[in-house]
């Protein structure tokens, strides 16, 4: 009797630890057999087989570098400066004659190819007086470059080299960016050549930074760094989007904050360099300076204009009348609500066109016509 209920206690156990060890190996392998039919699906881990496909989902934008890319070249300006020898230990007692010395300053950038003729963008600080400047494209092969134009004022330059079969951008629509629209910066930072950084539009329309006169800058956290100038800011289909300008220094403890020059402010400055080779500008001859909001209430103004900080001599708006400190209210009927946009509106007149402007002097209104001038362009 005791050696039946052994041997049947012995079945029992076994058969209980046989049927753990199959309902773990049923569980390992479908674990959504244990969920309740309300339960959300979670990942599925499934153990690899040998020689089974393998479904990787993955984000890549190699298609938009391979369209980019290859139109980013390597810019190289060389200029001389002649500098004054330190005087020698002899020297400082008695009178010598000075010595000087030449040497060569090379500064690096990038730029982006616009046209099958040879037409390249890049930043005007890049070759900014340059006495030579050479091009590397993103292919091997190298040019020397000629500047066609230049314009500070938007700190864009264009260069131009002649060599066959030349890849070039196209060209995308920066006033249909938004904030958190991928971006890539492709350029020649520090010497790495071909160099892809990755991020998104931060904000647009940055103005008042103080890196140029007319600025309308896209602000983006894709890293921007010493070389990258000039070079392109592309979407995630490679189109171009804009020019990398410039960065907000790293030693205030500021990281992740790059401003680029839209493509269609670029757009504009081309066709002007490569028609007239400058850019021709409305110009009336005003320093104008913000008037804040407060002082806006103390003066009882209904918008704040801008103040006439300074004039130039026998600028239109000199020989018109206007002195410093006049309160500048409108051009034209249209209310001015900054220095950036007065002097931005007043750009895009035609040299040629009389414009009425109302403003307030010692409180009292006052009314002028003139006559716009085309802005003067440095040496």
């Amino acid at each position: 009797m005791l050696n039946r209920l052994s041997r049947g206690l012995i079945f029992v156990a076994g058969s209980v630890v046989g049927g753990l060890a199959l309902a773990f190996l049923v569980v390992a392998a479908r674990p959504d057999l244990i969920r309740g039919h309300g339960a959300p699906a979670g990942p599925v881990v499934v153990p690899a087989v040998a020689d089974a496909p393998v479904a990787v989902s993955t984000v890549s934008y190699a298609a938009a570098v391979q369209r980019g890319a290859p139109s980013v070249v390597n810019v190289y300006a060389a200029r001389t400066v002649t500098e004054r020898v330190a005087p020698s230990l002899g020297e400082l007692f008695g009178d010598y004659m000075p010595r000087y010395r030449q040497r060569i300053e090379r500064s690096l950038g990038s730029g982006v190819i616009v046209d099958e003729q040879g037409h390249i963008v890049t930043n005007h600080h890049v070759i900014a007086n340059a006495d030579s400047i050479r091009v590397q494209l993103a292919d091997g092969r190298e040019a020397d470059a000629k500047i066609v134009g230049r314009d500070p004022d938007t700190d864009l330059a264009v260069l131009k080299i002649s060599l066959p079969a030349l890849p070039v951008a196209t060209f995308g629509r920066s006033d249909q960016l938004h904030v958190g629209d991928v971006v890539l910066a492709i350029g020649n930072p520090v010497g790495l050549s071909q160099t892809v950084t990755h991020g998104i539009v931060s904000a647009t329309s940055r103005q008042q930074l103080g890196i140029a006169p007319l600025e309308d800058f896209i602000q983006t956290d894709a890293p921007i760094n010493f070389g990258n100038s000039g070079g392109a800011l592309v979407d995630a289909t490679g189109a171009l989007v804009g020019i990398n300008t410039a960065i907000i220094g790293k030693n205030i403890g500021v990281d992740g904050i790059g401003f680029a020059i839209p493509v269609n402010m670029v757009r504009g400055v081309l066709s002007e360099i490569v028609s007239h080779g400058r850019v021709v500008r409305g110009w009336i001859g005003i320093l104008p300076e913000d008037v804040a909001d407060e002082q806006a209430q103390m003066l009882g103004l209904p918008q704040a204009g801008v103040y006439v900080n300074n004039l130039y001599i026998n600028s239109p708006a000199q020989q018109a009348g206007l002195r410093p400190g006049d309160l500048l209210l409108s051009i034209d009927g249209t209310p001015l609500h900054s220095a950036l946009d007065t002097l931005g509106r007043i750009a895009a007149l035609k040299p040629g066109t009389t414009i009425q402007l109302r403003g307030q002097r010692g409180g009292r209104p006052f009314e002028v016509r003139l006559q716009v001038a085309e802005r003067p362009h440095p040496p």
